[in-house]
């Protein structure tokens, strides 16, 4: 999502902080205002927020912070084929698109290995 926040808002917002006190007026544009309210319905219903510098593709070090892994553990999907990169240089890039299809994909596959043991619990009788 490509947000066009005005110099003047980022300006009137420090303004606003900078006067200190537990609330701040301040006048914004509407996109800014949108995207404020965006952010803080997805972090009022508990999703996690993530706001990069806006790059489609991201390193493998900054693909590990986003994804919540180690980055030798990216390092071995990339080998693996199951995330994709392309080199630019010497340096690996990650699309973010992929990223997000991989982690989509890995929690799909949890919900059904955890949908097939809760069945596989009730057959055996091992739930009250």
């Amino acid at each position: 999502m490509a947000v066009t926040v005005a110099h003047e808002d980022v300006a009137a917002l420090e303004r606003s902080l900078l006067a200190g006190g537990e609330r701040v007026d301040v006048t914004l544009s509407r996109e800014t205002v949108e995207f404020l309210a965006r952010v803080a319905k997805a972090k009022a219903a508990g999703q996690e927020v993530v706001i990069t510098r806006g790059f489609e593709e991201v390193s493998p070090a900054e693909a590990a912070a986003l994804m919540g892994l180690s980055r030798p553990q990216v390092r071995k999907l990339m080998d693996r084929g199951l995330l994709p990169y392309r080199m630019v240089g010497a340096h690996h890039r990650i699309p973010v698109a992929e990223m997000k299809r991989y982690l989509v994909e890995q929690r799909q596959r949890r919900e059904a290995a955890l949908a097939e043991l809760a069945e596989l619990q009730n057959e055996l009788g091992l739930v009250e």
